[in-house]
């Protein structure tokens, strides 16, 4: 939002308002949602009953996490807690499972986000005037591009994003123990992540990301 404000166009300003909007009252709901939706179909009634399953932002969102996603374009939700014990079948399986619904969430709203620019596109876009039609564009590639960040961050394997549950589901028992340990440096981890970001999240995460969306917005 910042570097929105930076830019000193208005159109450009807009749609990153509108998308950051998108995102906190749709986008970060929608993926914790998912997360609580697949355990409770799993078995594990917890965030169930804690009123997780729903649309209603405000029920995900956590405020520190939406006033940094506002101002510099990352930030957090409210985890959807997991009680392992109440999952059937393979715990680390179903607990990969409740993981990977969030990131898919995401990837099924980046496509839905693309489907319908490439609507309007087809449509009606080309006869609205010019700085209607950019906000539209700008806005679109912005929805897209952010709900295919938050995924692949996401599936990174480091503790505590999705990432780290899908890949321990998929490693066999004896791996266990070495998550357990990551567990504790996970947060560490991270900030040494950021702290690399320029070197780190360009091939791992911007040029899929961008790949992905340009497939996505028929660019």
């Amino acid at each position: 939002m910042l570097q929105a404000v930076s830019s000193g166009e208005p159109v450009v300003f807009i749609a990153a308002l509108l998308v950051a909007l998108i995102l906190l009252l749709i986008c970060f709901p929608i993926h914790e949602l998912a997360h609580a939706a697949v355990a409770y179909r799993l078995g594990d009634d917890t965030a169930q009953r804690l009123g997780r399953i729903t649309l209603n932002p405000f029920a995900h969102l956590d405020p520190i996490g939406s006033i940094v996603f506002l101002l510099f374009g990352f930030g957090w939700a409210k985890p959807v807690p997991v009680n392992l014990n109440r999952l059937t079948g393979s715990v680390k399986v179903s607990h990969g499972l409740v993981a990977l619904a969030g990131p898919l969430s995401n990837l099924a709203l980046a496509a839905g986000f693309g489907l319908v620019y490439r609507a309007l596109n087809a449509t009606v876009l080309a006869e609205l005037p010019y700085d209607t039609a950019r906000l539209i564009d700008i806005a679109a590639y912005l929805a897209v591009i952010l709900n295919l960040y938050l995924a692949l961050f996401n599936l990174i394997p480091v503790p505590p994003l999705d990432g780290s549950r899908i890949l321990a589901a998929l490693l066999p028992d004896s791996a266990t123990p070495i998550f357990d340990q990551l567990e504790r440096y996970g947060v560490f981890i991270l900030m040494a992540l950021f702290a690399l970001s320029p070197r780190l999240m360009g091939p791992v995460i911007a040029q899929p990301a961008n790949i992905i969306a340009g497939f996505l917005l028929g660019y």
